[in-house]
């Protein structure tokens, strides 16, 4: 099953869901990513993770670190454009 989930960090609290979408509708979102610039990452077992969550809800700690890099990336990409 195709998933997208949706991550916004404001610098100040840990991210947030504000997306979720399933089959179609996660198409849609990642198509809408991508048209914005945002950085789209695959990974199948990050992804049934944070699947787990409702839209505005915080990431849970124990994935800090992987999407502490993956933001981390993802900031230093836009600033080699």
């Amino acid at each position: 099953m195709k998933k997208a989930i949706g991550l916004k960090y404001d610098g100040t609290d840990a991210p947030k869901v504000v997306s979720r979408g399933f089959e179609e509708l996660a198409e849609e979102i990642i198509a809408a990513a991508k048209d914005a610039g945002v950085l789209v990452h695959e990974d199948p077992e990050l992804a049934n993770f944070l699947a787990k969550l409702d839209v505005g809800e915080e990431i849970p700690r124990e994935v800090y670190v992987i999407i502490a890099e993956l933001i981390s990336f993802a900031t230093w990409l836009n600033l080699k454009a």
